[in-house]
């Protein structure tokens, strides 16, 4: 029987699946001013977002609307160039487009990616998190609908993103590059608004360690549908109140571009040390 997202998008996935040149293996979602790493791979077969049918386009700067498809080291890889977020108006069906279009490509695994802002004092922009867990109430009610709310079975497959093999495929690809890694939970907002200094302080106090507007929720659906997911944050700035300074979008992308060699280091281990295991 189709799942929500099918019945809605049912057109949307039947053109990108006649599209598409091949099943992959792993699928990535690149998060803002992240997008680079796509022209890194030399992908096989691009297909713009508008081009597919009632397919959401990003209204953000960072967040190109390209999907590629690319073989790396014998791995075929889905790889997407931006995301949609409730902050620009979208809905929770609408932001996990990606993830359903992952899983109907036959993608086992997916690696979500972010740029967040640093709660923890111990944390600089350009510092590369790996979510261990994460913080977000506020949105289960959005994804009761989509994932089911009622079954024993759905209530205790949102599990820990640590016992993953691909979380332990990031942390050894960062050993292989030289990376210092950071381990951390990272907390959703829906924004729309940079959160306010009292807000951090709140995060902090509950565990939190960095702070974003996207990938939860996405991970969460990715868990629904089969895969294992894994969420990587790049640390783009300190959050509100931990600096005297406003917040300001230009700061992330500029961050994000001066870490992308890192960045980009670390995901092309990571895809190494699973084409390894496949």
């Amino acid at each position: 029987m189709p799942n929500i997202i099918e019945k809605i998008y049912g057109k949307t996935i039947l053109q990108f699946i006649k599209a598409a040149p091949y099943k992959v293996d792993i699928a990535v979602i690149l998060g803002s001013g992240l997008g680079d790493f796509a022209r890194v791979l030399n992908p096989d077969f691009s297909i713009a977002v508008t081009d597919l049918a009632d397919y959401p386009a990003s209204t953000v700067s960072g967040h190109s609307g390209m999907i590629h498809f690319v073989n790396f080291e014998g791995l075929k890889i889905l790889l997407f160039q931006g995301r949609v977020h409730f902050y620009e108006g979208y809905s929770i069906n609408q932001c996990v487009l990606p993830v359903e279009l992952s899983a109907q490509c036959g993608a086992r695994e997916i690696v979500i990616t972010n740029a967040a802002g640093g709660i923890n004092v111990n944390y600089a922009p350009g510092d590369i998190m790996l979510a261990s867990g994460y913080n977000a109430f506020h949105i289960k009610k959005d994804l009761a609908p989509i994932v089911g709310a009622g079954t024993f079975e759905n209530r205790s497959n949102l599990t820990s993103l640590s016992e993953f093999y691909i979380y332990k495929a990031v942390k050894e690809a960062a050993k292989i590059s030289g990376i210092q890694l950071k381990e951390g939970v990272y907390f959703f907002s829906k924004g729309p608004s940079y959160e306010t200094p009292s807000e951090i302080r709140y995060m902090r106090n509950f565990g939190g360690d960095a702070v974003g507007m996207s990938s939860v929720h996405e991970a969460i659906y990715a868990i629904h549908r089969g895969m294992k997911p894994v969420l990587i944050s790049c640390i783009t700035n300190l959050a509100s109140g931990i600096l005297n300074q406003k917040l300001d979008h230009s700061e992330v992308i500029e961050t994000a571009y001066f870490a992308k060699t890192k960045f980009e280091m670390l995901l092309k281990n990571t895809f190494k040390n699973v084409a390894s295991q496949n």
